[in-house]
């Protein structure tokens, strides 16, 4: 593969400190957010989590590919504080969160529209996966409040589904 241009690799690089940034990186299997949501949210944040790793491995694997260096960034120490925040309250964060990074993506489609296709064939399936997540997230966003919403106006509070 030829040596792309600078553009290219900048742009690889920005998405993928993006990606590092996410607050999904830092929902794990032993996470707050994922112990205390039900399956059919549970489930969904798991592969978010997951499909997070893979795009942070393919951008700097494609970074690499190119002949470029990944430009790893450093872990943000606010992120320790959102284990205490509620899983209503942390599921529209998750949903802007996911906003931002798709626009970036589109932002970087539209920057880098020469990019060599396996570059741009990359970027375009992220961003598919994406879209997808953030449907899935503005659903469950959706299901949460409501249950909470339930739960207030039975006077009970809301009961545990799924484990």
């Amino acid at each position: 593969m030829a040596s792309p241009p600078v553009a290219v690799v900048d742009a690889l690089n920005a998405l993928l400190e993006a990606e590092q940034g996410s607050v999904f990186r830092f929902m794990g299997e032993g996470s707050p957010y994922l112990s205390r949501a039900t399956a059919d949210v549970r489930r969904p944040l798991q592969q978010m989590v997951e499909a997070n790793r893979r795009h942070v491995m393919g951008l700097a694997s494609m970074i690499q590919a190119l002949r470029g260096v990944p430009m790893p960034r450093p872990v943000r120490t606010e992120e320790q504080y959102l284990a205490f925040l509620s899983l209503k309250f942390l599921l529209p964060k998750l949903v802007d969160e996911k906003m931002l990074i798709l626009q970036r993506y589109d932002n970087a489609l539209r920057r880098i529209p020469d990019a060599p296709p396996e570059v741009l064939g990359l970027l375009r399936r992220h961003q598919e996966e994406c879209r997808a997540q953030l449907e899935t997230l503005k659903k469950a966003a959706e299901d949460v409040i409501a249950a909470s919403r339930s739960s207030a106006a039975s006077g009970g509070t809301p009961r545990k589904r799924g484990g």
